[in-house]
Formats: C-alpha cells, structure tokens, sequence
C-alpha cells in the first residue's frame, strides 16, 4: 500500500487497487482507520481525538490532492506524494 504522507505519527495510504468511494488508510500508534476525504466519514476503524482532528485539517487543506491521487489510482498510475501538516 503506497504511503501518500506522514506527519506526527499519522501515516496515510492509498491502495491502487482500491474500490470507491474515494478514501485513506491512515495508521497511527496501534490504531487504523479508513477515511473518506469528500466527507471527512471514518467509515471503518477509529482513531482518537487529537489524531482524527489532525489527519481531518490535513485532508481538507489536500482534498484537491487526495481527489487526484484517487484519478490516478483508478487509472493504475503512480501515486504523488503529499504534503504533511506543519
């Protein structure tokens, strides 16, 4: 699974083989969850407080990024690197 970004022990991924609707796999400490960047939904997993608050600022600020990495996924093109929160 291609990581996209990692910032304060927030890692995040994207499958390329993945299946809609558009989201991240994002790991932090022992705890993992599946968020979908168009409605900022944790749709599997969980993550606490502080960490969700953090990966939701990033993926708003990179929504437009994420979307475009999601074109390429379904496309099976190489995956561009984002950002991490500063």
């Amino acid at each position: 699974m291609p990581e996209i970004s990692r910032f304060l022990g927030l890692v995040v991924r994207m499958y390329w083989d993945d299946h809609p609707p558009p989201h991240i796999h994002v790991e932090y400490a022992s705890e993992q969850a599946i968020l979908r960047f168009d409605t900022m939904e944790v749709v599997r997993g969980r993550l606490h407080g502080r960490a969700l608050a953090l990966l939701i600022e990033w993926a708003v600020l990179h929504r437009a990024e994420l979307a475009a990495n999601w074109t390429r996924v379904e496309r099976g093109e190489p995956l561009q690197p984002i950002a991490p929160l500063e």
